[in-house]
């Protein structure tokens, strides 16, 4: 509730007032429900999409270059107020920095999906691609690359997900869920507004290097210290260490010709447009897979299928989001299901599985930004017990809960996660 106002979407509403069951339909009723052309790449059109993004940003950086010149004429001498002259200098630099930034953020997506083998059939040619385009938005395009793959093999699962994996009950120091006072919840959760818009500032701004650097948010299973710079990191099997350094050096290349530029051009035009597109990383990565409506699992009730069914589309920016972020947000639930898919055949394949999930499809048309407040200050924590959790809030309670008799029911029919996942075959990192 925002000022008396609900903001909260349908879907997620009707989500509250379900309790859960999980998805019991099998992994091949899905794959046999998407037409097999969906899942083909275009190398034409991919290369396409590439070209158009570093024409964006080119022609950006062209226009921000023109910006100076052009306020020195009075702006062709339509603008000669001191204050006017400001106030749209200002405005048309803003401007760059917000454009700028969903541009990068577009160029994550491909070098993600490149990452994935979805642009070109070679995926020697991907992986060029891929650790270039990273590289410029000084991302470990191979460090990132084993993480993710990692992430999609074990979606929602509480023991090996890499990603978002939730805060336990302990880690706060928080008594038993039995013996937990309200105090002992405000104690630990209470804060004012203007500190909780500070964290997710922080977390938005800079969360992604955080999570590199300290793996913050990531498995469970890994020890403190744990990153994606160190070729030695339990992150990484020892075959692929070699590639880890060479992200390492490009980064320091790439730094290096920073240096080089100056920080005035670099704080110029770089800067700003980098730190909102690690904004607009952290933000559609951790609404894909926070929301106190969707499951997270251990091991005796996961499965892949249940994993990627718990992941929620988002209408982000609408026709902005769908043009320059490429889909991910749109069609999220479709990649997970089908990661070798190009994202163009995204909104097609979202539209076949939606009739064999049904209900179980995930879609949250909840004004993004109150989502994003939603999650940050509701998802909170799990408990130690259960195999199917969901997040709860400051006040130790969780918005949904398992439909009573439901897993007895599975059960008795004979559910197994090996069965409901058969078709699935794991593409191996090149």
């Amino acid at each position: 509730m925002v000022f008396g106002y609900n903001l909260n979407g349908p879907e997620y509403e009707a989500r509250l007032k379900k309790p859960f069951s999980p998805p019991t339909v099998t992994l091949k009723e899905i794959h046999d429900a998407v037409p097999k052309h969906l899942l083909k790449k275009d190398p034409i059109k991919a290369a396409a999409y590439v070209a158009r993004d570093i024409t964006f940003t080119l022609l950006l950086f062209k226009l921000a270059s023109l910006i100076g010149p052009w306020a020195d004429t009075d702006f062709s001498g339509f603008v000669t107020s001191g204050w006017n002259k400001a106030l749209l200098k200002t405005a048309l630099w803003c401007s760059y920095y917000w454009i700028q930034g969903m541009v990068w953020a577009g160029i994550f997506c491909l070098g993600h999906d490149a990452g994935h083998g979805t642009l070109f059939e070679d995926n020697r040619i991907n992986n060029v691609v891929g650790f270039v385009l990273h590289t410029w938005l000084l991302i470990p395009y191979y460090a990132w690359r084993s993480t993710h793959h990692a992430h999609h093999k074990a979606t929602a699962s509480m023991e090996r997900d890499e990603n978002y994996v939730p805060y336990l009950r302990s880690e706060y120091d928080l008594p038993s869920e039995k013996k937990a006072t309200q105090f002992d919840y405000a104690e630990v959760f209470e804060e004012t507004p203007i500190w909780t818009f500070a964290r997710m500032f922080i977390m938005q701004g800079f969360g992604w290097w955080v999570y590199l650097t300290k793996n913050t948010m990531g498995s469970k299973m890994y020890p403190p210290g744990t990153n994606h710079f160190d070729p030695h990191s339990p992150l990484f099997k020892p075959e692929q260490r070699n590639s880890i350094i060479i992200s390492n050096i490009a980064l320091t290349a790439m730094l290096s010709a920073m240096a080089y530029a100056g920080p005035n051009l670099v704080l110029k035009y770089y800067l700003v447009p980098y730190l909102l597109t690690n904004h607009w990383i952290v933000m559609f990565t951790y609404l894909h897979h926070s929301d106190p409506t969707i499951p997270h699992y251990r091991k005796a009730e996961w499965s892949f299928l249940r994993g990627a069914a718990a992941t929620v589309d988002r209408p982000l920016l609408g026709w902005c989001g769908r043009f320059f972020f490429h889909n991910i947000s749109h069609d999220h639930v479709a990649h997970h299901f089908f990661i070798k898919a190009p994202f163009y055949n995204g909104p097609q394949i979202t539209k076949a599985i939606k009739t064999v999930l049904k209900d179980d499809y995930n879609y949250d048309s909840t004004p993004t930004w109150y989502a994003l407040y939603r999650s940050f200050t509701q998802c909170l924590f799990v408990e130690e017990e259960g195999n199917i959790i969901f997040y709860k809030n400051r006040h130790g309670v969780a918005a949904r809960e398992l439909a009573r008799g439901a897993m007895k029911k599975i059960h008795e029919s004979g559910w197994n996660g090996d069965v409901q996942d058969s078709s699935i075959e794991f593409p191996k990192l090149d």
